[in-house]
């Protein structure tokens, strides 16, 4: 009968103890446990299509084994080579992202077939003969139909490939109006000033549709760096055209990432990049410090204020890291800096590039989770 009452007794508290919880918030320990996904570890890679299948299962092993979890797979928009490499990465465990050349399309030549596509400086000079800093600037103009749709059935060839989780979208902005400062020196470049032949598009397109709307022309501006709308219709175009792509690949069932530059408000001086305002999955900001002339804490600043512009959006921010010349020691730091600061994961720019002690980093970090 003791024994009876006992039982009775304990079945009792316990009940009334359910009762106590029913209206009882998890607290905030409990929340951050369910809700926090792991950090995630990306690289980017550039596919050769002579390179035979065994040479890339090794690779993608060597990754997964030192513990990234994501490849992002330049094939120069090839659908059918990331068809080939998509399945293989993905059986070493590695979740595979299509990563395509968007607005710069160097060596397309379907491109090249149209000189008309191309970006035009304020000087009047077009990007189809006339590159930007470097030979391989093939930048289009977003404003055409047709290079913008040129674009875009690339994006949807991509999102069409089995076992691809995303089209990752790179160079989806204008030509550098500013470089980043640490490599000024290697152009012989001062850029106190928006310069012309820096500073894109005003193609007949561009001006004829802004000037139709503002009723005014951009080739006569005094100074039309300080001309708001002028500015604006450039930012807008671009995240036109990314918009147009997020619809592409959701509804071929993919998410869509892209590459960015630091953090919005810079993306937006240095390249008319306004990515806080996109519809995107998941941003990449090339948060790399070298560039700048920074220290490893320079990507929690930068983390951090793009973490902060994207409030209120569904967008994940993953860092991007620029591991040549950088020691085991730095790496940690700026992992620990990108974490510290509310990135959901860090790329590292790029595969072939990471050396021993680096992966040893990446393995340790992952294992540290």
């Amino acid at each position: 009968m003791r024994i009876r009452l006992i039982i009775l007794g304990l079945l009792t508290m316990s009940m009334f103890s359910c009762l106590d919880n029913i209206d009882r918030k998890p607290d905030a320990t409990e929340t951050i446990a369910e809700s926090v996904a792991p950090f995630k570890y990306w690289t980017w890679i550039t596919a050769d299509p002579k390179r035979n299948d065994d040479s890339y299962v090794e690779e993608f092993k060597k990754y997964k084994d030192n513990g990234l979890d994501a490849i992002l797979i330049n094939t120069n928009t090839d659908p059918n080579l990331l068809g080939r490499l998509a399945p293989l990465a993905k059986k070493e465990g590695l979740e595979v992202h299509a990563w395509i050349m968007a607005m710069n399309r160097p060596g397309d030549s379907v491109v090249r077939q149209h000189p008309e596509w191309y970006v035009v400086s304020r000087d009047g000079k077009s990007a189809y003969d006339h590159r930007p800093y470097v030979g391989y600037y093939e930048f289009l103009c977003p404003t055409r139909e047709d290079s913008r749709n040129h674009v875009l059935k690339l994006v949807e060839e991509l999102s069409k490939v089995d076992d691809v989780a995303s089209v990752h979208l790179d160079y989806i902005r204008y030509p550098d109006i500013f470089l980043p400062i640490g490599l000024l020196p290697k152009y012989d470049l001062v850029q106190n000033e928006e310069l012309p032949e820096y500073d894109f598009c005003y193609c007949d397109v561009c001006v004829a549709e802004f000037q139709k709307t503002h009723h005014r022309n951009p080739r006569e501006m005094e100074n039309p760096a300080i001309d708001m709308e002028w500015k604006q219709f450039r930012l807008n175009k671009i995240r036109s055209v990314v918009n147009e792509a997020y619809q592409i690949v959701h509804k071929n069932n993919k998410i869509l990432t892209a590459a960015v530059f630091p953090y919005p408000e810079m993306a937006d001086h240095m390249v008319r990049q306004r990515w806080d305002k996109w519809d995107v999955d998941v941003v990449l900001p090339m948060i790399y410090n070298v560039f700048y002339n920074e220290g490893t804490d320079w990507v929690g600043f930068a983390t951090r204020q793009g973490v902060q512009d994207l409030e209120g959006t569904e967008t994940e921010l993953h860092t991007g890291i620029y591991v040549p010349g950088m020691s085991g020691e730095d790496l940690t730091q700026a992992i620990r800096e990108a974490k510290a600061n509310g990135a959901k994961g860090v790329s590292f720019f790029d595969g072939p590039a990471l050396t021993e002690e680096q992966l040893l980093v990446i393995k340790t970090s992952k294992e540290g989770q």
